[in-house]
């Protein structure tokens, strides 16, 4: 049967009940009959059947042979043309593969048969425009962009040994090789854990003082010589950033091997073009300011944009359609898959996996996202929304850059598979993201 139309034995996906609309379609026995004959004499042109002339084989003969396939051709000559008939009639709009669900055909007997489908729900968006939208505040703190020059400078810092005899001090960086026995927190009188392999280290710099270094670490390095060898116990808060460690002690057997010092790079135009096309260090710092400036604003704008979008998924009740919600899940594990193949996941292991708990695990956030994109279409309508040719170009334009595809063949690909409609519509609905929050966030 052609593409799009599904018989009921073929199990299509599960229909929202209440997005699904069900048409019963019928063709005149002289149309049945006018289509087998078109079908029979094709075939009898091209049969070769021993004791018959090409062309001459009996129509009861193919009929008998080929009693399967003329039926499926008839179906496909028919049922589809039938079919678009009957829904623009009704005027519906089909947004999933149709399905058949009842079937008669048969030479000398009219067409008859049920298809359904789903439809988009029909609801309203009234007072979409009075939902709040809190603004954040996205001005660049200093204490951000110092903290960020600061990480620059101490990437293209270089570190240097320290030969003077002396103790380690603020500042100075520690290097250590160390053994550590985990255990936990809170341990039950007379309840027994398997032990934890001890944690290692070797050449480990640690910063004395360092706001990324556990205050029981200064405490215990802090004036402290190369070769000096120290016990000490440390205890990880929960929130600790490896997972190994939350929550846990761990008595650690410490030796100073060397103290080390970093020295930062001299703000000079040669450091500044190291780091990139930049004319000064002051041009340096001023571009850095500007791009944390920027980068800042977008990222707290497009949180406020999501809340504000969850804001009108909550407000708006209505039935979502599962072909749509069945195709967002299809997309969000097709993003996992990706990414975990950039990770290394092999394809064995990929194919190892539980897909239908991943395809149930996605599917909440789906239902929200169709959601929004059909609230967003709603409110695209009733703000007279568009996108203009010149922004659908330089959308093309930047994926064939990104996927490195000449940009004609892209453009070629992208209308055969309707995938240009889809990035026009993903298009239109963050143009109206975007304007709502304007609007609302003033």
């Amino acid at each position: 049967m052609e593409a799009g139309l599904h018989t009921a034995h073929s199990h299509g996906p599960a229909l929202n009940p209440a997005c699904t609309r069900e048409i019963e379609v019928e063709a005149p026995v002289e149309e049945v009959n006018k289509a087998y004959k078109r079908v029979i004499k094709s075939y009898a042109k091209h049969a070769r059947f021993p004791g018959f002339r090409a062309g001459k084989v009996p129509d009861g003969v193919i009929r008998s042979k080929f009693a399967k396939e003329l039926r499926q051709e008839v179906l496909e000559s028919l049922v589809s043309e039938k079919f678009r008939l009957a829904i623009e009639e009704q005027k519906l709009k089909p947004i999933s593969q149709p399905q058949i669900v009842e079937m008669l055909l048969h030479e000398d007997a009219p067409l008859k048969f049920k298809a359904a489908f789903e439809v988009l729900p029909e609801f309203d968006v009234a007072g979409y425009d009075s939902i709040k939208v809190e603004k954040p505040d996205t001005a660049l703190t200093n204490d951000e962009y110092e903290g960020e020059l600061a990480r620059i400078l101490d990437q293209h810092s270089a570190v240097e040994p320290v030969t003077e005899d002396r103790p380690l001090a603020e500042g100075d960086w520690a290097e250590i090789e160390f053994s550590g026995a985990i255990k936990e927190l809170a341990e039950t009188v007379g309840e027994e854990k398997p032990a934890q392999p001890p944690i290692t280290g070797d050449d480990v710099l640690i910063e004395i003082g360092g706001k990324n270094t556990l205050p029981a670490f200064t405490d215990a390095l802090r004036g402290k010589k190369p070769g000096d060898e120290m016990a000490f116990e440390v205890e990880y808060p929960a929130d600790f950033g490896e997972q190994r460690l939350a929550g846990k002690a761990v008595a650690y057997d410490v030796k100073i091997k060397s103290i080390k010092k970093k020295i930062k790079p001299e703000p000079t135009p040669e450091f500044a073009k190291q780091l990139g096309e930049y004319e000064s260090y002051e041009d340096f710092t001023t571009q850095l300011r500007e791009h944390l400036a920027t980068g800042k604003k977008t990222r707290l704008e497009n949180i406020a944009q999501e809340n504000m979008v969850n804001e009108l998924v909550a407000k708006f009740d209505f039935p979502v359609p599962e072909s749509l919600v069945q195709q967002q899940v299809d997309a969000r594990l097709d993003r996992g898959l990706r990414a975990l193949a950039q990770q290394g996941m092999q394809p064995e292991q990929m194919r190892a996996l539980d897909f239908p708990r991943l395809r149930a695990a996605q599917r909440d956030a789906a239902v929200g996202e169709v959601k929004a994109s059909l609230i967003l279409d709603k409110i695209a309508d009733a703000e007279n929304i568009d996108v203009p040719q010149e922004d659908l170009d330089r959308e093309i334009l930047m994926l064939s850059i990104q996927h490195r595809e000449p940009l004609q063949e892209l453009q070629e690909r992208l209308a055969k598979d309707g995938s240009l409609g889809r990035i026009k519509e993903q298009l239109r609905r963050e143009k109206t993201g975007s304007a709502l929050y304007v609007k609302l966030a003033g």
